[in-house]
């Protein structure tokens, strides 16, 4: 690992690839869910189901694929090899997930689906991977996992406006989701090739730590098994209002998909604004606190979406939460990811060989499956309080909506504050173990 300040030259490149993959990844569980759901033969349930199912798929997907990449020893790179390989796997499956045609089966949805993800994990998780690996010190780690969730943002916006000005001009949601797969055959092989010419992979040898060994050296992890739980419930807390953002605006708000639309711009502009005014506020602080600061404080805003309702005074108050929590966005994602990094330091001082993919890819199985625990729980629960996608709603389903968005993740996000508050690596535990470990390398 190196210490180095990256360049600018290096880091926007890397930043870069994170654009086109946040552009799919917001579609894929806010818009498309939804999409399907109104198709012939399916309905919120039947499409809950088989997205948990792609989901569970996904779960699997990750620690292999992280434990692959730690064990490659090819000439081009432990992490480079996969992103190539997930790049075409990506594109063709977006392609058919995003233009169905009038009508899919449960079966189609499930199918590339699966592909989808799979793609997503291949690029995804050895990019992440190597973000860690690409420093080892505690403040660099948080620059680079900025830049590359400030690109993140910048996609989502993108996926946001994109689908918006295209089904606005075409008149259906059909035509923005195309655009979103045009997109992406585009701009996906141009920021992977982007990449892999100009972001170097650090120098490691491959893994080489046996099965047994490697059981025990995370066993014996205690702050990894703490960030994983933490981690994954603070997903399940993200996942529920983004997999409800389209039924709560239309339903609770009762306003368009276009002025949806324009809420998710404002909040993940915010998102951009507000990531450098964190770092700023918490740059002598150990990160854990930092995540906690910004998960009370969107737990504090968030929970005003219970008192809303279908009037202009609503929509101002929405777009007034949408500003305000979405400017701890950004560090929401960004600390954690840099957490994450520091995290594999307690496993390599312990006698590990940086195998950096098989922590990634754990915590991104608990990321997947926190999402997929939380679709497959609350579209089930709104078809049985008996809510509707394209019809008037009751009172009691447009509750049930309203409590599964608002209050159910502020109650996970408070529970993950507890949890994380005291979390024993901070900054002076991390500058510790890099003595360790620089000793143990001479």
């Amino acid at each position: 690992m190196s210490r180095h300040r990256y360049p600018l030259g290096q880091l926007i490149p890397y930043g870069l690839l994170g654009l086109p993959l946040a552009a799919l990844g917001l579609p894929l569980t806010v818009f498309l869910p939804p999409f399907y759901s109104q198709m012939p033969g399916l309905n919120t349930g039947i499409v809950g189901v088989m997205i948990f199912a792609a989901r569970l798929f996904d779960v699997l997907t990750d620690p292999a694929i992280g434990t692959l990449s730690d064990r490659t020893g090819l000439s081009i790179g432990r992490r480079r090899p996969y992103i190539a390989l997930g790049t075409p796997i990506l594109m063709i499956a977006a392609w058919f997930l995003f233009v169905p045609g009038d009508s899919a089966s449960a079966l189609y949805l499930l199918l590339w689906s699966m592909l989808a993800y799979l793609g997503w994990t291949l690029i995804y998780l050895p990019y992440t991977t190597m973000g860690a690996e690409m420093s080892s010190d505690y403040d660099e780690r948080t620059r680079i996992t900025a830049w590359r969730e400030g690109f993140f943002v910048l996609g989502t916006m993108v996926a946001i406006m994109l689908p918006a000005g295209i089904s606005r001009v075409a008149g259906g949601q059909a035509a923005g989701l195309e655009a979103i797969a045009f997109f992406l055959l585009v701009a996906l092989p141009v920021t992977a090739g982007l990449f892999l010419w100009r972001v170097p992979e650090p120098r490691g040898d491959r893994s080489r730590v046996k099965w047994a060994e490697s059981v025990r050296l995370l066993a014996a992890n205690a702050p990894f098994r703490r960030l994983l739980i933490a981690y994954l419930l603070n997903g399940a807390a993200n996942g529920l209002p983004a997999a409800l953002f389209l039924f709560f605006v239309t339903g609770i708000l009762g306003a368009s998909q276009a002025t949806a639309g324009i809420f998710l711009a404002i909040y993940f502009l915010s998102a951009v604004l507000g990531l450098p005014v964190w770092f700023r506020i918490g740059r002598h602080w150990s990160k854990h606190r930092l995540w906690c600061a910004s998960m009370l404080w969107v737990a504090f805003v968030f929970v005003f979406t219970v008192t809303l309702s279908s009037n202009t005074y609503s929509l101002v108050a929405y777009t007034l939460i949408c500003i305000l929590g979405g400017s701890c966005l950004g560090v929401d994602q960004a600390t954690a990811a840099s957490i994450q990094a520091d995290v594999i330091d307690e496993d390599t001082a312990a006698g590990g060989d940086g195998r950096a993919g098989l922590y990634f890819g754990l915590w991104g199985m608990a990321t997947k499956l926190a999402f997929a625990v939380a679709l497959g729980i609350a579209y089930p629960l709104l078809w049985l309080a008996g809510f509707d996608a394209g019809a008037d709603n009751d009172p009691g389903a447009l509750w049930t909506l309203a409590a599964l968005y608002g209050l159910l993740p502020v109650a996970i996000k408070l529970g993950v504050v507890a949890f994380m508050w005291n979390f024993p690596l901070d900054r002076q535990r991390h500058a510790a173990l890099r003595q360790t470990i620089e000793r143990g390398q001479g």
